[in-house]
């Protein structure tokens, strides 16, 4: 997946940071939504299909964390970015628990921005290959015959 194909969230209640990352998001070619508090940001993603969010870390009302879990409680395979202007070692370590792929922090330049979307994006890729391939795992194993599969098995007991 490119930044062209991707449609990304942006939650954050500093109005001009998160329209600014959305304005370069959308000259790198991605579909944008931005969010400004976490309740927002929750029903724009339950209510759509993102291929990565980014979430800024202290807001009002529902905080990044809060909204972290909650992505995670409707899609585990959802890639987050946690962003905070106020970071420390302790709530990154609590945020890559929580599920996020990566923590950064602000002030973020476009250069550093294009790094972790291009990576969240290709992790992105990654998990859908992987539910894809599984599927046509279960496929195949459901498609073969129960008696072929008895007879390898009866093979392997008896040789």
């Amino acid at each position: 997946m490119t930044s062209k194909d991707a449609r990304i969230l942006v939650v954050d209640d500093d109005r001009e940071f998160a329209e600014t990352m959305a304005e370069h998001m959308v000259e790198l070619g991605c579909s944008v939504k931005v969010a400004y508090d976490g309740h927002e940001g929750l029903n724009k993603f339950s209510s759509d299909d993102f291929d990565l969010v980014f979430t800024d870390l202290q807001m009002p009302v529902m905080d990044g964390m809060e909204l972290l879990r909650e992505i995670k409680a409707l899609d585990k395979r959802s890639v987050v970015v946690v962003i905070t202007g106020f970071g420390t070692i302790k709530s990154a370590v609590q945020a890559i628990k929580e599920g996020a792929y990566d923590y950064v922090t602000k002030p973020l330049k476009f250069e550093e921005l294009d790094i972790v979307i291009d990576r969240a994006l290709e992790k992105r890729t990654l998990v859908k290959q992987l539910d894809f391939f599984r599927g046509l795992t279960l496929a195949a194993l459901i498609s073969i015959p129960i008696w072929l599969i008895l007879g390898i098995i009866l093979a392997s007991i008896i040789f």
